[in-house]
């Protein structure tokens, strides 16, 4: 391990945000921490994309000895196991619901016939047709203050967008309405922040093992085990939440058809101990269902 942590992350604020979060709690555990934070701009910073976008370069990075640690938002992460790279600690998970941001302030309930919301993401958009399908989702990019930007730029009455980054960044106050999970799953991993290390670098991951939260990792298991049975993406409106109350794990998921007219959801409980088994039957519940993902509109 270097003596002095080469900490990859993206350039975005919240990205340089949650690194600060990670580095803050690794030096709450040894004071005398030196590291250097190095910003990379992926795939996904120059013009969005899919599933792997916003890791991919770190994560070469990492595996090329060019970095000692990374630090990813985990609904980045792809679904399948990486070879040389692992996830190596996830800090207790931030609140995962959606926000819904609104020029004028009152509820997703009170908006009117036609009002225009800002989103990207095929999931949230199925679910937010589902609930109002009389609203017109208009597809945005870029990073959270880019988005909340454009609500002016684009006449946009609101935005959908992740409670957890509004509060990491410090913008609670721009939050409308924390919506419900019953009514809008998350995808799987947000809130959730995955620090990765190579799987020999055993120093490291010792130092690492001192922030992982095992109830957030389990959940994380769970719900990239579902994903992953299903083949998703992110174009996949698919959403999945596992909860952890003592020994005991609930996963709940959903997938929508992109126009949100039809859903199919489900849940699964049993043993924090057999998490990705719980989402790999979960997964084939739905598959037996007859649950066929089918992707959104690119975004």
């Amino acid at each position: 391990m270097a003596e002095t942590l080469r900490v990859g992350t993206r350039p975005s604020p919240l990205a340089l945000r949650q690194t600060e979060i990670v580095l803050t709690l690794l030096r709450g555990k040894d004071p005398t921490l030196s590291y250097r934070v190095v910003p990379l701009v992926t795939q996904g910073d120059r013009a969005g994309g899919h599933t792997g976008d916003f890791t991919d370069r770190l994560d070469r990075a990492l595996e090329d000895g060019e970095l000692d640690l990374v630090v990813h938002s985990a609904k980045d992460l792809p679904s399948r196991p990486l070879r040389r790279v692992k996830v190596a600690a996830t800090p207790p998970r931030a609140d995962p619901r959606d926000a819904l941001v609104l020029r004028s302030g009152g509820s997703l309930r009170a908006l009117p016939p036609g009002a225009r919301i800002g989103s990207s993401s095929a999931r949230r958009r199925a679910q937010l047709l589902a609930a109002r399908p009389d609203l017109e989702v208009v597809g945005i990019r870029g990073n959270v203050g880019t988005r909340l930007e454009k609500m002016g730029s684009q006449q946009l009455d609101g935005v959908l967008l992740a409670v957890a980054g509004l509060e990491r960044l410090g913008l609670a106050e721009r939050i409308t309405e924390r919506l419900p999970p019953r009514d809008f799953l998350p995808a799987p991993g947000q809130g959730t922040l995955a620090v990765m290390a190579r799987p020999g670098d055993r120093a490291l991951l010792h130092r690492l093992r001192s922030i992982d939260h095992p109830a957030t990792a389990a959940s994380l298991r769970a719900e990239f085990a579902f994903t992953r049975g299903l083949a998703a993406d992110c174009d996949t409106p698919l959403g999945a939440l596992a909860t952890v109350r003592g020994e005991r794990l609930v996963l709940r998921a959903g997938l929508w058809s992109p126009d949100g007219t039809s859903v199919h959801r489900d849940r699964v409980e049993g043993p924090v101990s057999e998490a990705a088994r719980l989402g790999q039957w979960l997964a084939a519940k739905f598959l037996a269902a007859g649950a066929t993902p089918k992707p959104g509109p690119h975004r």
